[in-house]
C-alpha cells in the first residue's frame, strides 16, 4: 500500500479505459471505503448503485452533453446519491463519499472520473431511470471506473497552488 500523499499525487481523472473487467473484489473494497465515509451527525444519507452492466454503462455516456463520454469505455460505475430528507448536509456527505471512491479506486490500481449529475442538463432523469432510485434520493454524481487506457502525469509538487493557502499562527 502506498503512503497517502503518494496516493493523492497519483490520483487523476481518467476518462479512457481498457476492456478488462473490474474484479468484484475491487468493487467490494471501493464500496467498503465509501461506506466508511464521514457524514454529518453520522446520518449516512448516501446510497451507492454499482453498475457493471455494459448496456447501462453505455447509456450513461449520453447523460450529459459534455462530460460523460468516459462511460463509453468504463467497465463499471458507482452512482452516488443521497436521501435529501435525512440531513441538509447531504451534498457534502455524498461528495466526501465520492472522494473516498476515487481514492479507493486509485489504491486498487484503477482509473476513475467524476461525472457531475446534480442539476445538470436532465442527467439525473436518465440516471434515475436506469437505476430505479426512489424519489427521495438525489443523484450527486456517477463515478466511472476501469483499468486505465491513458497516461496521466502525477501532480507536480512545484506546481501546486500554494498561493491559495493561508496560515494563521
Amino acid at each position: 500500500m502506498r503512503d497517502f500523499q503518494s496516493l493523492c499525487q497519483q490520483r487523476r481523472s481518467y476518462r479512457k479505459y481498457t476492456n478488462q473487467p473490474v474484479e468484484q473484489e475491487k468493487l467490494d473494497y471501493i464500496i467498503r471505503c465509501a461506506l466508511m465515509s464521514p457524514a454529518g451527525k453520522r446520518m449516512n444519507p448516501w446510497r451507492f448503485v454499482v453498475i457493471k452492466n455494459e448496456e447501462i454503462l453505455r447509456q450513461l455516456a449520453g447523460c450529459r452533453t459534455y462530460g460523460s463520454g468516459m462511460f463509453d469505455t468504463a467497465m463499471a460505475s458507482i452512482v452516488v446519491a443521497a436521501d435529501t430528507s435525512v440531513i441538509d448536509t447531504w451534498q457534502c456527505d455524498a461528495a466526501i463519499a465520492a472522494q473516498n471512491i476515487w481514492l479507493a479506486a486509485a489504491d486498487q490500481g484503477l482509473g476513475a472520473c467524476w461525472c457531475h449529475v446534480y442539476q445538470r442538463e436532465g442527467a439525473e432523469d436518465l440516471v434515475r431511470k436506469l437505476t430505479n432510485l426512489p424519489e427521495n434520493f438525489t443523484v450527486l454524481c456517477v463515478m466511472s471506473l476501469g483499468y486505465k487506457n491513458e497516461e496521466r502525469k502525477p501532480f507536480d509538487f512545484e506546481k501546486l497552488q500554494y498561493d491559495k493557502v493561508m496560515q494563521i499562527d
